[in-house]
């Protein structure tokens, strides 16, 4: 499935532009308008990068801190090393797995997604802000064919951001 987004500067020119596409006989069930007044971006479908990167987070923590904590006990039982002697070794080794807990939370964070959290990624994050900033974007989905021919239609517009993806289908 092709994809093709025109970021536009406000409602009228969005407007105009849906009705040259609809003008040129575009099948209108494969445009949407998105800004205020009409789809969100939530109702489109297109992903909050931050909601993602918090839920990966927490699926990875759900199977890794037990586990940080298991291999932190296991390797201070082997080693036999006393971080504290004052607690004893049945203390180290649980010290032992509560630093094997950080460790995995922390592997957590970085490895699904607390980067990307903290700083941005992907291209839904700018879509997003455009949206806020009172700009609309107009989607069109279908063939390359189709996309190429919308292209050609939303150009005289001069949208802010024209830009095209392919996503593969899930078979």
């Amino acid at each position: 499935m092709n994809y093709l987004i025109a970021v536009l500067r406000d409602r009228i020119e969005a407007e105009q532009a849906y009705t040259s596409l609809e003008k040129e006989g575009l099948p209108m069930a494969q445009v949407t308008i998105l800004g205020r007044g009409y789809q969100s971006a939530d109702e489109f479908g297109l992903i909050d990068p931050n909601l993602q990167a918090k839920q990966q987070i927490q699926r990875m923590a759900y199977w890794l801190i037990p586990f940080g904590f298991a291999a932190g006990y296991a390797f201070n039982w082997q080693t036999g090393i006393d971080v504290f002697p004052w607690a004893g070794s049945l203390g180290n080794h649980i010290i032992g797995g509560v630093f094997g807990a950080i460790a995995a939370a922390m592997g957590s964070f970085f490895v699904g997604g607390g980067v990307g959290l903290g700083l941005g990624s992907g291209d839904a994050l700018p879509y997003r802000n455009r949206l806020n900033q009172g700009q609309y974007l107009i989607v069109v989905k279908g063939s390359e064919a189709l996309t190429r021919q919308a292209t050609r239609i939303l150009r005289p517009f001069a949208p802010e951001n024209l830009q095209g993806y392919f996503q593969a289908e899930n078979v």
